[in-house]
């Protein structure tokens, strides 16, 4: 089901995500996108362009910080214990907004689907929303960022990425 009059608008080069609702930005966050850059093919650890629907809500009740691996929670809670046992980890926390291209041939299906290549736009610990592009492919936030717009939006919620 798609939320009425909202959409939002991930910009690559602002590194920002807009929320807008009847053709006005309401809300805006920071966020971080790949640091191989814009791309649709699989395994380039870029962030995908165009236009996307959210697919998935995953983590709605589990508590800020929660970490995912595969899209389940896996019982932790990052901190910096966590992080520093961790180092190399790419940390998908709180919650994931899992995408899906609906540009066939562009963003959808085969070598540059979004939904096979998992992407999110997800989590993450504050450190990586830094205003640098440096996720693997999928768009970071702030984890009380992702809390509040969880809430806003709706499985069927249109996605355009700028690059």
């Amino acid at each position: 089901m798609e939320t009425p009059n909202i959409f939002l608008h991930v910009s690559i080069p602002d590194q920002r995500l807009k929320v807008i609702k009847s053709g006005v930005a309401i809300k805006y966050y920071p966020v971080s996108t790949a640091k191989n850059g814009p791309g649709e093919l699989k395994n380039s650890g870029c962030t995908p362009r165009g236009w996307h629907t959210i697919r998935a809500k995953i983590g709605r009740g589990e508590p800020c910080d929660t970490v995912f691996v595969g899209r389940r929670p896996t019982g932790e809670i990052y901190d910096t214990h966590l992080a520093a046992k961790n180092p190399e980890r790419d940390w998908i926390l709180t919650r994931i907004l899992w995408l899906s291209g609906m540009e066939p041939g562009f963003n959808r299906y085969r070598e540059v689907d979004t939904g096979s290549r998992y992407i999110y736009i997800h989590g993450s610990p504050d450190h990586g929303v830094s205003g640098l592009p440096q996720s693997h492919g999928c768009i970071r936030m702030k984890s009380l960022d992702i809390l509040d717009l969880f809430d806003s939006v709706t499985t069927g919620t249109r996605v355009f990425i700028e690059a």
